[in-house]
């Protein structure tokens, strides 16, 4: 019989790493006598990032002696204590590659079941002091598992442990594992982790969004894991290309248009409604490349593209479009890319914009028009007044093409000349009580681009009127918000030039191009996400190890060397910034 040899709890405190502060509650120690474990967790415990951690799923992390005799043996140590491995039960037996996801097991007064795999996570490397723990745990079939709590009661070490009931579909904690991180992800063992009740429902959705992918690819192995990243088809070509301007036209009263066409005169490869391109422009000449993002305008499959630029007071990109490209110019271009996509589905469809964000859902608008949709599909876009309201005859007339398209355009300071009920719905800006009283569908998929104040606020208040958080989709022109889990963080300085350069010949430049900066890399400064935070470039992580694809980031041009390797290989187009440095010239998204 596998017995409870320890109970392991503690609660959440700041540890200094990295030259921050991390709140964390990986730090686990064993307890004397009975305690109660509840519904949450157990009494005396808590965890310091609720994200990735804790809930009802995850309410108590089960590690094995064996495991520990292992670990001890692969990396020359013999000081390890009882809940060093973060987990509140600490078990002689119940390995990983027998426990099955769903089984129940008595302990004590209560009663558990298996819901998922551990988590993988930089904290317990930076419990165990080795930084690489986490690619460890999976890529050796280590993880440890998780349980929720089924019947409330206390439990104390020596307490033997009783298998009640099996899983359905056996799969192993093991098994499941690999399933998510490690490259395959077999369509049929997809389909019967899927047939588990018991499978916390972030897993599943991981595994849905795997087996959509493959079924989408035609294959069990696409480019990249859809599982932990939404993920796109690859760009068309690598790096920048000459295209040349085809025209430019106004659209209002800050915003232009350029056409892009081939310079070998042959239809561009398809875009996907919601892309965008990466353009490289070099206002100055003697300084450094400015590489800028603009979102495609235009019909998806036509033989150009179009982007939409708004033309900013002191925009130095925008303004060298505006004032020094002219048609029959050549730009450097990179391939459409993006995953802010539309999904075929035959779900209504909302459209929200404000300003220049309008180009991404009038990609979406197109595609739709084209198809002749019967989806319902409204078109929510907000501006200031008619002079600054870009697109309103085209929307106007994509939308006359769909059986059920509607229009709601809001001017928040219309003019006199402006007509109400023909060029804009409401005077005011869209709010929650606007929206809620337009009593959106509640199935519908929401694609959302503007100010991050709008989109922020559309998002609130389509959750308020019943829409999933996983119908609504956003998309942002600058660098994406920070994922940094358990860090402490506050409001920090724009990004900028490293403070400290460290000593050693400057080698291949790396350009953030979202937060636009541009820096010579040294050995010293490190992974490409090392020296991101370097720049205080806003930045997403969780392992740091190359395993759970935070840190995947869409590169523009360039190549990298990996170590540690990642266990599986990030999509095409994109690189895994935790576990990487230059070898050549890179752009990031980011």
């Amino acid at each position: 019989m596998a017995t409870l040899v320890a109970v392991n709890v503690g609660m959440p405190e700041d540890v200094a790493w990295h030259g921050k502060t991390v709140h964390t509650g990986i730090w686990k120690r064993p307890v004397t006598g009975p305690v109660t474990a509840r519904r949450l967790n157990l009494d005396g415990d808590g965890q310091g990032d609720l994200t990735g951690h804790g809930g009802e799923q995850r309410a108590i992390l089960v590690y094995q002696l064996d495991s520990y005799r292992y670990w001890q043996r692969f990396l020359k140590r013999d000081e390890f204590t009882y809940g060093e491995f973060g987990e509140n039960f600490t078990v002689d037996g119940l390995a990983d590659d027998e426990v099955c996801i769903g089984d129940r097991y008595a302990i004590g007064e209560a009663v558990f079941e298996v819901t998922q795999p551990r988590v993988t996570c930089y904290r317990v490397g930076l419990r165990l002091g080795e930084p690489q723990m986490a690619a460890l745990l999976v890529s050796h079939h280590r993880p440890g598992f998780y349980m929720r709590v089924l019947t409330e009661g206390r439990v104390r070490a020596g307490d033997g442990i009783v298998k009640i009931s099996s899983g359905p579909e056996e799969m192993t904690v093991a098994e499941i594992d690999a399933l998510l991180y490690l490259p395959g992800h077999a369509g049929p063992q997809l389909e019967r982790a899927l047939r588990i009740p018991a499978l916390s429902p972030g897993w599943q959705a991981s595994f849905r969004d795997l087996l959509a992918e493959a079924a989408q690819s035609g294959s069990d192995a696409a480019s990249g894991n859809s599982g932990l990243i939404a993920t796109a088809p690859p760009p068309a070509w690598t790096g920048f290309r000459p295209e040349r301007v085809a025209g430019i036209e106004p659209e209002s009263a800050g915003i232009f248009s350029l056409t892009l066409a081939s310079t070998e005169h042959e239809p561009l490869p398809a875009a996907l409604p919601g892309q965008y391109l990466a353009i490289r422009l070099r206002p100055d000449p003697q300084g450094p490349p400015v590489v800028r993002n603009y979102s495609l305008s235009g019909r998806p499959g036509a033989a150009t593209y179009r982007i939409s630029v708004k033309q900013e007071p002191h925009g130095l990109a925008s303004t060298y479009l505006h004032e020094r490209v002219h048609v029959g110019d050549t730009l450097d271009v990179a391939a459409p890319r993006g995953t802010f996509l539309l999904e075929e589905a035959d779900t209504p469809v909302l459209l929200l914009s404000a300003g220049v964000g309008a180009t991404p859902v009038l990609a979406m608008l197109q595609a739709l028009s084209a198809q002749r949709s019967p989806r319902t599909v409204w078109w929510l876009h907000a501006a200031r007044d008619g002079t600054n309201h870009p697109f309103a005859e085209e929307a106007r007339t994509l939308l006359a093409e769909l059986p059920a398209g509607r229009a709601f355009v809001s001017y928040s300071a219309p003019r006199a000349t402006d007509r109400p009920g023909i060029d804009y719905t409401l005077a005011g800006r869209f709010d929650l009580e606007r929206i809620r009283d337009l009593n959106p569908p509640q199935d519908s998929d929401a694609y959302i681009c503007g100010p991050d104040s709008f989109m922020k606020d559309m998002t609130e208040a389509l959750r308020a009127c019943g829409l999933a958080a996983s119908r609504i989709h956003t998309e942002i022109f600058g660098a994406a918000s920070a994922i940094t889990p358990g860090v402490k963080t506050g409001p920090g300085p724009a990004p900028h030039q490293p403070v400290t350069v460290p000593d050693g010949r400057p080698g291949p430049s790396v350009s953030f191009a979202r937060s636009g900066v541009t820096v010579p890399w040294r050995p010293g400064y490190g992974t490409l996400l090392e020296l991101a935070e370097a720049c205080d470039v806003p930045v997403r992580w969780s392992c740091r190890t190359g395993i759970c694809h935070t840190c995947e980031t869409a590169f523009v041009t360039g190549s990298v060397a990996y170590s540690p390797a990642p266990v599986e290989s990030p999509a095409e187009g994109s690189v895994l910034i935790c576990c990487s440095t230059p070898t050549a010239d890179v752009v990031l998204e980011m």
